[in-house]
């Protein structure tokens, strides 16, 4: 009893570090001064050396378990998450962190709708309530006055972003027998030739401190903050991991606020511990559920998670 509550310690000291990252990471990504497309090119690039090398030195390249359609599954999923990002991240510009942020916690939402569509999955009342509950609290926090275009496309890239994580989810939660890192050692793979096209070097060769964060990105909050989040994973219930993915918005809506001054209103306040709140509900709902045979060991994470890290 006493091994496994200091089992479930620390793997909540994890977890809340891995989350503690994840808020930082819009500071990163303002502070680096690159386009969200170089951003995420570079991220990938980083990231891969970072999960690599973890990887090699734990071993396990040896029986990973990546089949030709384990693998094509995992650079879809890897597809989908590398635009994910990209929105994301043109989600920061167009708005603020925190607003995208919050924005961006709408996925769980987005799943259930998926599963409807996708594989027929039945949306029970309960699930149907949370999303209006979910809804309410979207309309309230997107605080949207009639002529304001830039809050209008920080909502439509931030809800497109969560889509695409959605839309990972599901294809990542059909790999079954792959470790968590090779699944996203996969995925930030795929970006690196998928957004070469996209990268604009002339302008990251003058991004001089620049480059210090995107190296940020890659090796702490892609390579680091992975391998703490699945670490935590192993040791703690899923009840446990949904409460504290929500450290994740919290300590990004703090440092927005903490370095640019960015605060969300009074009357978008009152959304957010609705969208908190309804995320919870049929994120716990969804793990009390049976899992179906295909679903992965993966955690969602993988793409940033079963916690919505990005």
């Amino acid at each position: 009893m006493r091994n496994e509550r200091g089992t479930q310690t620390r793997g909540t000291i994890e977890l809340t570090l891995a989350m503690v990252l994840s808020g930082t990471l819009g500071i990163f990504v303002v502070e680096s001064g690159a386009s969200p497309f170089n951003v995420v090119f570079f991220r990938c690039l980083f990231g891969a050396a970072a999960l690599g090398a973890y990887s090699l030195a734990r071993g396990y390249f040896t029986g990973h378990g990546l089949t030709p359609k384990k693998l094509g599954l995992a650079a879809l999923g890897g597809v989908f998450i590398v635009f994910n990002w990209v929105l994301l991240f043109e989600a920061y510009e167009a708005t603020s962190i925190s607003f995208a942020t919050v924005v961006y916690h709408t996925q769980p939402f987005f799943l259930v709708v998926l599963g409807a569509v996708m594989f027929r999955e039945r949306i029970t009342a309960a699930k149907f309530g949370w999303l209006a509950v979910a809804f309410i609290g979207l309309v309230l926090v997107s605080g949207i006055r009639p002529g304001d275009t830039a809050s209008l496309k920080g909502l439509g890239l931030a809800l497109g972003a969560a889509v695409l994580y959605a839309l990972s989810t599901i294809v990542t939660k059909r790999i079954t027998g792959v470790r968590p890192h090779l699944i996203a050692l996969v995925q930030v793979l795929v970006g690196i030739p998928l957004l070469l096209p996209f990268a604009d070097f002339g302008a990251a060769a003058g991004l001089g401190a620049g480059w210090g964060w995107l190296a940020g990105l890659g090796l702490i909050h892609t390579g680091l903050m992975y391998v703490l989040m699945y670490a935590a994973y192993q040791k703690l219930p899923t009840a446990k991991i949904a409460v504290l993915a929500f450290t994740y918005p919290a300590v990004a809506m703090f440092a927005d606020w903490a370095v640019y001054g960015h605060h969300i209103g009074l009357v978008q306040a009152l959304g957010v511990p609705l969208i908190v709140l309804a995320s919870l509900k049929v994120t716990l709902v969804r793990a009390a559920a049976p899992a179906p045979r295909t679903a992965a060991h993966a955690p969602e994470a993988a793409s940033p998670a079963a916690t919505r890290s990005a």
